[in-house]
């Protein structure tokens, strides 16, 4: 026995050591497995002690890394229920037409991928006979984000099933004669089939995690109970280089989201080769999986690989599957048996041992063929097991060959995923190893078939048997009848006509004040969901948490530090109010999931998402085609908008190009409101167009982006006049003329026409008076709320009269028997405001914010960028004097005057 009094406790450990003889007991046992049994089965001894403290719940540094073999040993696996050998014919039915359908649309050039469904095919098939839930029980169902690469395998079993003909999949990748396919899963293009637009990598992952945690969210709020549903990711290995494949794992470990399930395809190729061609991609993913606390399953290997482990009776095979790299796996694949003896057994004398036991045939077919994603058996049991796991979401690792069964041409290949066809022979030959009735005659002028056993065969009908059993067809995408949301009381609008008075307020004040009013509708305040990424002091809105409250799973497990305040951070497993930290990207997952309940859970939802209007679109533009595709409906408010209005805050907070980004985005409806009745208004209509009775042929699937300002203003009382709520919504209205202003002007003064949105509209203001009072000019000033549906509706004009309709624009209706010149104003490049141009029958000119941002007092960044009010009296004159309205010396006297 160890003597006590020689331990030496490490310096390192601050924990005391109540028991140092036993502790130098466990040490020196350790050493003499090392010295007796060597280093290898000392690690293996620590590995599983590791695991069995683990299992037991003994709080311990997680292991990372386990070996480089299945989670589930072949002995616990289920078996699968149901008819295997039907199975394996519906899958080759479905990897048949894949190959054919792209094949047969190389000839017009459109592209197509074949690799990545043929190396993914169970782990589809899989889910789909056994696991995935339709929507037919309770209008959710499981969410699946399909890996958008697969898709030609998913429209390959709708064809089957009889959901899709061969016409469409003629078309697949020619949509525009209205009978096509999409290149990829896109709902806005195939409503009735995709839910979910994936194939922007890394954005699958990144919404999958949000999805899962608001199915909580609306079960947590007594909205909807979702208990039943799943969310399924396939995600490729590549794509897990994406930082928003992996930016919220905590999120959904933290959140113990067991309702969640990610399953990556590793088949060890990216576009270009090898995912990690000198490392182990499966290896690096299951320690990034396990360290941020998801349960993980490895599912690498096939039955043919069996034998093997059991003659391992050393260990040996192990360690050198955990050593070769992954560009030396993808090389066996295509190698010899001889080669393969040789690199792979040749350097350990155990395995050179081991593979005097193994016939070439078995060799080739372990290391060509056998992987644990191309069989139904392991597949079935991962599956099994993430959903029977409870306490943290799942990662199932599955190993597959990219190309499987498309031939040595194929499999393997660096090149193959830009491949786009195979040849007949090289069809004969997947139809020989897939067996299926295909006859050579059958190939007609060369053109490979389309296969199907019919629709009342034995695979047909057991396939519908399976996808009634469970639920109905999947994917699909169900938009279920629901009565439209009741318009909240016309009070909460109204209140905001009559102006501030003598106080001063921002319209993030007002946007956040009509929030407060709407959610307190009985009909519809619950139905709001309100997103903010961690700044919501700073617009103002912490007076909505002790009343909402902030969405936690785990409720307040503390007492707030500000308990006795009014406005106190409070926490709640119903809360409303879903504060993300700082991630505008988790932030817009959120809003994308909410938008989209309508169709996902047949529950509507109104989100809106309020962010610094520079990090929203900038940042997450990407999102906001998500948002797009997937027919998102909500508000996106970009707060303490403009390039001027942040005083001090400089270049990266300065937004002057928002508008520009979102007029990108067909789905997206852009305001920029200068006036708190306007963002009234402005989201009254949303309200109606999205969630009422939108007007006939008005698109419901769009979603409104309002920039509003910190600067507090005066808020003047809504213009009685006719007109200005259709002004307010289509773009643009008259706010004053000169004299409805108070101005009088002179006789005969020349005029001008002064278009400002936002906050520049205040400058603009200005300017009139002083036009009026030291030039005499009289000027109007209009209020252009939208210059994105400005140019919308001109548009649709434009397009109206190439099919032989007149239609006058909305700008020009607006802005007919207007006197004298246009000046257009915002915070915000001239781009913005130049979109309307070409249909103003005006001379046109603008001003605006262009160039970078900068840190300084508003008037001074206004000066700066030559947009505040003496700007815009300068470059009012200069436009009159063009005209010859009036001299051309009064612009360098106004020059001078104000110091430009």
């Amino acid at each position: 026995m160890t003597d006590p009094k020689a331990i030496q406790p490490s310096e390192l450990d601050q924990l005391p050591d109540r028991d140092p003889e036993e502790t130098a007991e466990w040490q020196a046992s350790l050493d003499a497995v090392t010295e007796a049994a060597g280093p290898h089965r000392a690690a293996y001894l620590m590995r599983r002690t590791l695991e069995r403290a683990e299992g037991a719940g003994i709080a311990l540094p997680k292991l990372l890394e386990t070996d480089y073999v299945n989670s589930i040993p072949t002995a616990a696996e289920p078996g699968v229920p149901g008819d295997e050998a039907m199975e394996q014919r519906i899958t080759a039915w479905n990897r048949w037409n894949a190959a054919a359908m792209v094949t047969r649309g190389s000839k017009y050039g459109v592209g197509g991928h074949i690799a990545t469904f043929a190396s993914a095919a169970w782990l589809y098939e899989t889910g789909f006979n056994h696991f995935f839930k339709g929507k037919e029980d309770d209008g959710s169902g499981d969410q699946l984000y399909i890996q958008g690469h697969a898709s030609p395998g998913i429209y390959a079993r709708a064809f089957l099933d009889g959901r899709l003909n061969e016409t469409q999949l003629d078309n697949f990748r020619r949509e525009a004669g209205g009978d096509g396919l999409p290149s990829y899963p896109h709902p806005r293009r195939l409503p009735w089939l995709w839910e979910f637009p994936t194939v922007s990598m890394g954005l699958g992952p990144l919404s999958a995690i949000y999805q899962a945690r608001f199915n909580r969210y609306l079960a947590n709020r007594g909205i909807k109970d979702t208990a039943g549903s799943h969310v399924w990711a396939f995600l490729g290995d590549g794509e897990m280089d994406e930082p928003e494949s992996t930016a919220a794992l905590a999120l959904a470990a933290r959140e113990e989201l067991d309702n969640l399930t990610f399953v990556i395809n590793c088949n060890l190729q990216r576009l270009d080769g090898p995912v990690r061609a000198n490392f182990k991609i499966v290896q690096e993913l299951e320690a990034q999986f396990r360290g941020a606390g998801w349960n993980v399953v490895k599912t690498l290997w096939g039955t043919a690989w069996d034998e093997l482990f059991q003659l391992d009776t050393t260990g040996a095979l192990v360690r050198r599957l955990r050593q070769v790299p992954d560009a030396q796996i993808q090389t066996y694949q295509t190698r010899d048996a001889a080669y393969i003896r040789q690199d792979f057994f040749g350097g350990d004398p155990a395995l050179v041992e081991l593979a005097k036991l193994l016939s070439d045939d078995k060799i080739l077919e372990c290391f060509h063929l056998s992987r644990g994603g191309h069989e139904a058996r392991k597949v079935y049991a991962a599956y099994r097991a993430a959903v029977e796991h409870k306490g943290a979401p799942t990662v199932i690792l599955a190993q597959t060959v990219k190309g499987h069964t498309l031939g040595e041409g194929f499999a393997s290949k660096n090149a193959n995923h830009q491949m786009k066809k195979l040849t007949v022979d090289e069809f004969k030959n997947m139809r020989d190893l897939l067996e299926l009735p295909v006859k050579d005659s059958d190939f007609v002028d060369g053109v490979v078939p389309y296969g199907h056993p019919g629709a009342d065969s034995p695979e047909v009908r057991y396939l519908q048997e399976r996808r009634a059993a469970l639920g109905g067809p999947a994917p699909a995408r169900r938009v279920h009848p629901v009565a439209p949301l009741p318009a909240p009381a016309e009070k909460a609008f109204a209140s905001f006509d009559k102006g501030s008075g003598s106080q001063n307020v921002a319209t993030t004040m007002a946007f956040v004040r009509l929030v407060k009013d709407l959610v307190r509708d009985k009909e519809t305040g619950k139905r709001w969901v309100p997103i903010v990424p961690d700044e919501a002091r700073t617009f103002g809105m912490e007076s909505l948490f002790p009343s909402l409250g902030i969405y936690s799973p785990k409720g307040q497990t503390y007492e707030p530090v500000d308990r006795d305040q009014l406005m106190y951070y409070k926490e709640a497993k119903n809360g409303q109010i879903l504060n993300e930290g700082i991630t505008e990207a988790g932030s817009m997952a959120d809003f994308i999931a909410a938008s989209t309940s309508y169709a996902t859970h047949g529950e509507t939802m109104i989100p809106f998402y309020i962010f610094y209007s520079m990090f929203g679109w900038q940042r997450t533009a990407d999102q906001m085609w998500q948002l797009g595709d997937q027919l998102g409906r909500g508000f996106l408010v970009g707060a303490t908008a403009g390039r001027t209005t942040l005083t001090g805050e400089g270049l990266q907070h300065a937004d002057g190009h928002s508008p520009v980004i979102a007029a990108t985005n067909p789905a997206a409806l852009s305001y920029d409101p200068a006036f708190a009745y306007e963002v009234a208004a402005i989201v009254k209509d949303g309200l109606r167009r999205m969630y009422g009775e939108a007007a006939p042929g008005e698109d419901q699937n769009v979603f409104y982006y309002l920039t509003v300002y910190n600067e507090p203003m005066p808020q003047p009382a809504k213009p009685s006049v006719d007109g200005v709520d259709e002004g307010i919504v289509k773009g643009l209205y008259r706010f004053n003329t000169a004299e409805s202003a108070g101005i009088t002007p002179p006789a005969n003064a020349p005029r001008i026409q002064l278009l400002g949105s936002g906050t520049a509209i205040h400058w603009a203001l200005k300017a009139q008076q002083q036009l009026a009072e030291e030039w005499g000019v009289a000027a109007d000033v209009w209020s252009a709320t939208s210059w994105g549906e400005l140019r919308r509706d001109a548009l649709e004009a434009d397009e109206a009269l190439l099919r032989g309709e007149e239609r006058v624009p909305f700008v020009r209706q607006a802005l007919q028997g207007a006197e004298g010149p246009v000046l257009a104003v915002s915070d915000y490049m001239r781009q913005v405001p130049d979109q309307i141009a070409q249909w103003v029958e005006q001379d046109w000119s603008s001003l605006g914010a262009d160039g970078f941002g900068l840190s300084d007092t508003r008037e001074a960044a206004r000066r700066h960028f030559g947009v505040d009010a003496e700007s815009i009296v300068v470059a009012a004159l200069a436009q009159l004097a063009k005209r010859g309205e009036v001299k051309a010396t009064a612009v360098k006297e106004a020059r001078e005057k104000y110091g430009l």
